[in-house]
């Protein structure tokens, strides 16, 4: 098993990623504070924090918001530990403990802590698995009490959710006296993990397996509980739900494609992964390696993102992959990353990395805009606000991004995965160091009890040049293994200067360098970068004819500021020249792709017409993804007609 590395352990010296979390650091958390303490005119209330205060008995008044209100306060929470690890700051850090203290008062004699159930329904603990979130707002409290805990050495909110873990325990697991069920919403079960290795509790590990493996035991604990709360539908809610948008259509180790709720699957994995490399547990591994394949061969967007359609925020089939209607969650993206990590710990595979690189420079970056203060919660490939705003199965389509939501997942999970984006950097264990991710970085790592300090420079995904130095106090020898992307077509490394032949040692998209390494040695990866067109499967129907374009890991786009409107009409011929131009807009750094393509010249005022059509040369220019609809609304297309 690989460890990822601690947030505090790599500073992140990348100009394009360091920019990204100093945004987080300077504007994101900020405002989002300002968000969550309703004090932004204008968005949508989000009263998280007074909730918390309503019931610490600090305030009087009602709850309000959705019942996982609590999350968005946890994952701010996260966020602001990560950035503390890597940047200090006493306001900050003084404005979380007061947030902490709340929190702790508003914990119940017993340990619970929900404020839906402490303010609006008492005496219903427990009764609404399914639906209500208890467990997934523990989760994510628990993450940000270690999150913290690990950045600035506070115990104050880790001794809350400890008290939190314990009484969930005496709630939950295989005893008679216990309730046999599992949360709705995935999440605990790889926070109970994390609780696991900092506290060394081995009852929070043995809940963790606990609910992974009960879900979708028979009978069925959901359609017991429905009985229990009288309900004559026992399967489904509001005409949505069956038990494989919750993944508890069957037991874990019987599942083998991704259904249901995309962003509650990944969560699952992850925890099953997390699971599996603490108790040894191969079955759930090999489980996890097959829905990999599912996910990412069949059911996975050219961006990274995940769950194809807007009923349920859910996958359908194999290869359904619409453009206009797509859902792709920001926060299932950023479950996509979680899980890539994971299984990369488990086993050095190149696919791994290459997944995590395409959703975080896609559809997580798209998930926020430049100035970090308005964010997607969807992310479609391709849309026409016109449509957009009439159509009934575009309703979920947002044309521009927005300042907040009343159901706000999605933009603190951004702020806390890019706050902590150092530990998708490397991972390691004793004998070996892995670069992932080519982030420029200062990291260090302790292999077979010596200090190994990395330095990795780059302009990435800009450039394709990556060096890497490494200082020792003492020759060492381990293995540096550098992910191989499978987007590059002509590779080179050279280690000191001297070429080495990659054929012979790339294993699984990794090249295996093991050697006795000095202080000083140099490792210089060359991935040529050029603009390639990109084919989807026969089976996705909507892509048939057409093209995508890519840089490096960046897909492009087409935006109506740039090519006017009816994306839909721009031809891109076979034999078309894709040429690069650096700079778009505020973005100095930025490559942005042009090539001569053509649009149908067609009869004024006709709806219909026959014959062969001319076509009238347009000169085209494709963006990054990431970087769409930050300048001014309007179309944007990925996937463009093939001339």
């Amino acid at each position: 098993m690989r460890k990822m590395i601690p947030v505090k352990d790599v500073n992140v010296t990348d100009a394009f990623w360091r920019d990204r979390m100093e945004l987080v650091r300077e504007v994101v958390i900020p405002y989002q504070e300002e968000i969550l303490n309703d004090r932004v005119e204008g968005q949508e209330p989000s009263h998280a924090i007074r909730n918390f205060r309503i019931a610490a008995g600090l305030e009087d008044g009602e709850y309000y918001g959705m019942v996982f209100q609590d999350s968005d306060v946890a994952k701010w929470l996260e966020a602001a530990a990560y950035s503390l690890a890597v940047y200090p700051d006493p306001d900050l850090e003084a404005r979380v403990d007061e947030v902490i203290a709340v929190i702790a008062k508003a914990q119940q004699s017993d340990g619970y802590l929900n404020t839906y159930y402490t303010v609006k329904e008492p005496g219903k603990r427990w009764t609404n698995l399914r639906e209500h979130h208890e467990l997934y707002c523990a989760g994510h409290m628990i993450e940000a009490a270690v999150a913290y805990y690990e950045a600035v050495g506070k115990r104050q909110l880790l001794d809350v959710m400890c008290r939190m873990a314990d009484h969930i325990d005496s709630q939950f697991g295989p005893e008679e006296d216990k309730r046999q069920g599992y949360p709705g919403h995935e999440e605990i079960e790889l926070a109970l993990v994390k609780l696991y290795r900092v506290t060394g509790e081995k009852r929070y590990l043995q809940l963790a397996d606990y609910f992974v493996r009960q879900r979708g035991q028979q009978p069925h604990y959901f359609e017991e509980e429905a009985r229990q709360r009288g309900e004559k539908d026992i399967t489904l809610t509001h005409g949505l739900w069956d038990h494989s948008y919750t993944q508890s259509h069957l037991p874990v180790l019987e599942q083998t494609t991704a259904e249901g709720h995309a962003v509650r699957a990944v969560y699952l994995y992850s925890g099953m992964v997390d699971v599996a490399m603490e108790t040894a547990s191969d079955d759930l591994l090999e489980t996890c390696r097959t829905l990999w394949q599912n996910v990412t061969k069949q059911r996975m967007f050219i961006t990274g993102g995940i769950g194809s359609q807007g009923y349920g925020e859910a996958f359908t089939v194999d290869y359904d992959l619409p453009n206009d209607t797509a859902y792709t969650e920001t926060c299932a993206a950023i479950g996509l990353v979680f899980w890539a990590k994971r299984m990369l710990q488990v086993d050095l595979h190149g696919s791994y990395g290459d997944v995590m690189e395409r959703a975080l420079f896609n559809n997580v970056l798209s998930g926020i805009s430049w100035d970090g203060r308005r964010f997607f919660y969807v992310n479609p490939l391709e849309v026409r606000p016109d449509v957009a705003a009439y159509r009934q199965d575009h309703r979920h389509v947002e044309t521009e991004r927005q300042g907040w939501f009343g159901c706000a997942c999605c933009p603190p999970n951004v702020a806390r995965l890019l706050a902590s984006l150092g530990q998708y950097i490397y991972t390691q264990n004793d004998e070996e160091v892995s670069v992932d991710l080519f982030v420029g970085s200062e990291a260090r790592f302790t292999v077979q009890n010596e200090v190994v300090q990395l330095r990795q420079e780059t302009q990435y995904p800009w450039d394709g040049t990556v060096r890497l130095q490494l200082q020792l106090d003492e020759p060492l020898a381990f293995q540096l293994a550098v992910r191989i992307p499978s987007w590059c077509r002509r590779p080179e490394l050279a280690i000191n200067g001297e070429l080495v032949e990659l054929p012979k040692v790339t294993e699984k998209g990794y090249a295996c360098l093991r050697r006795s390494w000095s202080d000083g040695d140099t490792v210089e990866l060359q991935l040529p970068m050029q603009p390639e067109r990109v084919y989807a499967h026969p089976a996705v129907s909507e892509n048939a004819g057409r093209t995508a374009l890519m840089r490096g890991p960046v897909v492009y786009c087409l935006e109506e500021v740039d090519n006017g409107s009816q994306l839909r009409d721009v031809q891109c011929p076979l034999d078309a020249a894709i040429a690069e131009e650096t700079g778009i807009g505020d973005w100095p750094q930025a490559i942005a792709l042009t090539f001569d393509g053509f649009r149908t010249r067609f009869p004024a005022n006709a709806l219909y017409a026959m014959g062969q059509l001319e076509l009238e040369a347009v000169p085209v220019k494709a963006v990054p993804y990431f970087l769409w609809g930050n300048r001014q609304p309007g179309e944007m297309l990925v996937w463009l007609r093939q001339g």
